[in-house]
């Protein structure tokens, strides 16, 4: 566990946390290093879009196996 002071390695937990991949997180520890907060903002929103796109295509999915498990349901009724 970081200590709160080690504000490096707060940054790699939360990004390890969200589900960044070590390339992602050595890109966005260089914007960090370099000041380039705007450019790490785009990468930031890119992964969260990534992100919610997986969990509309599950929910998409969901979907399906309700359907066809009241589909099912209906037809042993």
């Amino acid at each position: 566990m970081p200590e709160a002071s080690d504000t490096q390695s707060i940054l790699r937990q939360n990004l390890v946390d969200a589900g960044c991949g070590l390339e992602l997180i050595r890109q966005c520890t260089a914007l960090i290093q370099q000041k380039e907060i705007a450019k790490l903002m785009q990468v930031l929103s890119c992964h969260r879009q990534t992100l919610l796109d997986a969990v509309h295509q599950n929910e998409k999915r969901i979907d399906c196996l309700d359907y066809l498990i009241d589909t099912l349901e209906k037809q042993n009724d």
